[in-house]
This record gives C-alpha cells, sequence and structure tokens, in this order.
C-alpha cells in the first residue's frame, strides 16, 4: 500500500471533525461571552453601589463645621430650653409616660457640644474641644440638680419602668448610641440638613432619659440608680463623639492649619491623646457591655431551660449578682441533691455561666407533702371564717331591720296620722337629689308681730362643696317644690347647714 493512502480518511470523517473543532470553539466563544457579561454585571452592581452608598460628594464641609461650632455654646435661651426639657422628661418618668418622655428628648440641646468634642479630635481644633467640654460639664451639672431639684419636691411613690429601664444599659445601648451618631453626623454633613434624622436621633440615643434618672437616684440617695443611669449617659456620649471622629475623618474634613508649625505638631499630639482616650473607654465599654449582655441572655437561658420547666419545683425569686459572680435561687420547698447536681453540669456546660456561683436556697424542713398538708389547714380555717362572717353579716341585718321597726315607732308616737315618715322621706330626698350629704326638716312657730302665732315647715339641708351656687339654687328650688309636694303644705323654707 502506497504511503498516500495509508492515512486515508472519508469525507464523512473529515467532516465530523471539522463541525466537532467548531462545536469546541463555539463553546469557548459562549464561556468568553458569559464571562465578559459576568464582568459587567458586577461592574454595574458595583457602580450602583457606589453611587448608592457614597456621600462625600453631598458634603458641605464649611457650613458642617459652622453649624456643628454653633450649637456649641450654652447660655441664655439655650440654657432655658435644658431646664424645661429636663422638667419635662423629669414629668414623663414620674407619669411613666413614653409620649412625655419623647418630648423631652426632641426639645433637648446636648447633642451640640457632643458633636463638637468629636469634631474638634477631627480636626485638631484645640480651641474647640475646650469650649466643647466645658459646655457638656456645665449642661450635666445643670441636668443634674434640675432633676435633683424636681425629684426632691414630687418624690415618687414606686419606681417606674420607664426610669428603671435607664439604670443598667446593655449592648444594645451602645449599638444604638453609635448608630445613632453616624446618623447624626451624616445627616449634618450633608447640603441642607435632614431635620428628621437629627429628631430622630434624639429620640433614639435618649440623652436626657438618663440623666433624669441620675437626678432621681441622688435625690433618693441611691447610688446604684445614679451610677447606672450616668454609666448610661457615657456610654452615648462617647459613642456619639466617636461616630463623629470617625465619619469626618472618612470625608477627609481638613485639619486646622496654625502659622506656627510647633504648635501646629503640640496640638496634633494634644488631639491624638484626646482620641486615644476616647477610644479606650469606648473599646472597653463595648467590650463590658457585650460581655454582660452574653452572661445575660445565657443566664435567661439557663433558667428557662433547667429550672422553669421543672413544674414540682417553686421558683419565687432569682438574682443574678454581676459583682460577686453569683446565681441565686430562692424556691419554696425542697430541692434534691440529685437536681442541683444536674444544674451544676448545666451551668459548668455554658462558657459565659462557668465562673459563676450556684447558690439554692431552698426550704428543706417543708416538703410537698407538708405543704399540702398546710394548704388543706388554710382552706379549712378559711371555710370556718366564712361561715362566722355569714353568721355576723345575719345579725347585722336583724339588727338593722330592729332599728328601722323602733324608728318608725319612734316617728308614729312623734306625728299625727296625717305626718309622713321621717326616715322615707330622707330616703326619697336622698334618691332624688344624690348631692345631698344632708337633711332634715321640722315644724317651726313663728310670729311676725308678736301677735299671731303660725307654724311654718323648715328644712334643714347640706350639698357637696364641689357643686356650684349657681346649681345649688336650682337645686333647692326643686327640693322645695318636691317638699311641698310630699308634706302637703303651701310653704317650705329651705335652711342651708
Amino acid at each position: 500500500m502506497s504511503e498516500e493512502h495509508k492515512f486515508n480518511f472519508s469525507e464523512e470523517e473529515e467532516q465530523r471533525i471539522t463541525n466537532e473543532m467548531n462545536k469546541e470553539k463555539a463553546v469557548e466563544e459562549k464561556k468568553d461571552a458569559v464571562k465578559k457579561d459576568a464582568q459587567g454585571l458586577f461592574a454595574s452592581i458595583k457602580l450602583f453601589l457606589t453611587e448608592l452608598l457614597d456621600f462625600r460628594d453631598d458634603t458641605d464641609r464649611d457650613a458642617t463645621i459652622t453649624a456643628i461650632k454653633h450649637d456649641i455654646p450654652f447660655k441664655g435661651a439655650t440654657a432655658w430650653i435644658l431646664v424645661c426639657s429636663i422638667f419635662v422628661a423629669s414629668i414623663g418618668l414620674n407619669a411613666d409616660s413614653t409620649a412625655v418622655v419623647i418630648g423631652a428628648m426632641l426639645i433637648s440641646p446636648l447633642m451640640g457640644p457632643i458633636l463638637g468634642v468629636g469634631m474638634s479630635i477631627a480636626i485638631n481644633d484645640i480651641d474647640t474641644l475646650k469650649k466643647s467640654l466645658i459646655n457638656l460639664a456645665t449642661m450635666i451639672v445643670l441636668s443634674l440638680l434640675t432633676a435633683f431639684l424636681f425629684f426632691w419636691l414630687f418624690p415618687l411613690s414606686t419606681e417606674t419602668s420607664e426610669l428603671l429601664g435607664r439604670t443598667r444599659p446593655d449592648i444594645r445601648d451602645v449599638l444604638i448610641a453609635f448608630f445613632g451618631g453616624l446618623a447624626l453626623i451624616i445627616a449634618r454633613t450633608k447640603k441642607g440638613t435632614i431635620a428628621s434624622v437629627i429628631f430622630g436621633v434624639a429620640i433614639a440615643t435618649a440623652l436626657m432619659p438618663p440623666l433624669c434618672t441620675a437626678g432621681y437616684g441622688l435625690a433618693i440617695g441611691n447610688w446604684n440608680f445614679f451610677g447606672g443611669a450616668m454609666y448610661l449617659f457615657t456610654i452615648n456620649t462617647i459613642f456619639i463623639a466617636l461616630a463623629t471622629f470617625l465619619v469626618l475623618k472618612v470625608l477627609r474634613f481638613p485639619m486646622l492649619k496654625y502659622a506656627n508649625s510647633a504648635k501646629r505638631k503640640r496640638i496634633s499630639r494634644v488631639a491624638m491623646a484626646v482620641a486615644v482616650i476616647v477610644m479606650i473607654p469606648a473599646i472597653w465599654t463595648f467590650l463590658t457591655v457585650l460581655n454582660e449582655s452574653k452572661i445575660d441572655m445565657a443566664y435567661k437561658s439557663f433558667l428557662k431551660d433547667e429550672i422553669t420547666e421543672n413544674r414540682s419545683l417553686w421558683l419565687y425569686n432569682e438574682d443574678l449578682d454581676m459583682d460577686s459572680r453569683t446565681i441565686n435561687l430562692y424556691f419554696n420547698g425542697e430541692v434534691s441533691d440529685e437536681i442541683v447536681t444536674s444544674w451544676q453540669n448545666a451551668k459548668n456546660k455554658s462558657a459565659a455561666l462557668n465562673e459563676f456561683k450556684l447558690v439554692i436556697n431552698a426550704n428543706k424542713t417543708r416538703s410537698v407533702d407538708r405543704m399540702a398538708q398546710s394548704l388543706d389547714r388554710a382552706y379549712a380555717d378559711l371555710d370556718r371564717k366564712d361561715n362566722v362572717i355569714e353568721g355576723l353579716q345575719k345579725q347585722i341585718e336583724e339588727l338593722q331591720s330592729n332599728i328601722s321597726n323602733l324608728n318608725k315607732v319612734i316617728e308614729s308616737k312623734n306625728t299625727n296620722e296625717n305626718a309622713v315618715s321621717f326616715s322615707e322621706l330622707s330616703r326619697d330626698a336622698k334618691i332624688k337629689f344624690n348631692d345631698l350629704e344632708y337633711f332634715g326638716y321640722a315644724k317651726m312657730l313663728e310670729s311676725k308681730d308678736f301677735i299671731n302665732i303660725d307654724t311654718v315647715t323648715v328644712a334643714n339641708v347640706r350639698w357637696k362643696v364641689q357643686l356650684a351656687d349657681s346649681l345649688v339654687f336650682m337645686k333647692e328650688r326643686d327640693l322645695q317644690t318636691w317638699l311641698k309636694n310630699e308634706l302637703k303644705v303651701d310653704t317650705v323654707f329651705i335652711k342651708r347647714n
């Protein structure tokens, strides 16, 4: 066989190979097209998100700095607005009214110096930082003094939920303060300030109620209330200032320039030191509150899964003491050692509760059977008391009936046959004139010329104090007409007692 015929393919085979090559080429072209489309889609999404979330082009730096500096001073009208807002917030906490507390938040001028602190650190403006800190301290002292005076003059009978909610901050308060501060400073930097956002942040961060609660703690001498409320206020202040600092740094607000290079460096170091000082307690506060929130969640889960699910035990009180790292559970009845051991094991499995000590306070001398017996004795005593009360009620009804009969006998002896029974007349008068508090009537002899003697009917009455004089006159006129008809006389004099 010759060489040219050794690799001789048929036309069908050549066509098949060509078609496969064309298919592979078409698949590769489609893959490239899909890749290009995907890259274009990702680029479009990235561009859309950038245009949606980028707020740098809509920033008015000069107007923002001017507006924040304008809100820092605290004197005159601003001081009176603060005093009024403290009074309103204190009244709302006293009355447990959420709406009133929100109203106090809206008129509070506390935001100005806090934003001033964050801005001055961000742009190295040491003079503005001094003014902000001085004005903020003045506002805090005036707020505490005002709240102290209010709660000293108008003490609470019981602590309200609005008040107690400001004594123990948790991780949610930290997040609210930080993201609220972000929203506030972003709204401040926008061209044309968004007033509704500022109002919303004033409500969310709630700077006024903690100060009022701290004033209440001072008024009653409760340092736990004072410390917890001031802790919450400090959290809000630090994280609002921190959010302001971060946003202005992201927006690259211009640093304040000084002619003296040595002074510029010194102020820059001071501003950096203040920023670090603010950051350290902010981080410490966040981690502390986050840890306490984890412990609280683990504790509630432990109670639900291990304690309250056991229907045979009567848990009447519980306490989680963060300071002494102790869980105190109080039971009415006996708790077996096996159950306590299972609770200890369940507590130790929780990383958040592992270091806490579980203390069971149970009354071992009172078993379930003894408690049931005591309950039966209590029911028997109640039944006997009910029988005694029922007998006394019957005796009271009999005495009331005897007194009524004696009154009728006395009236019959002192009046003629045509006279109206006084008991019936007084009862009907009270029914018809409900505002009467006292009623009496009698026949009285009178003489106008000291010769002729007439008999007149006199009614002696006393009305409720809150009735107006005009209404009293109308009721006395109606009473006079009614008595004439009842007593069958022409004249009745009404004498007010």
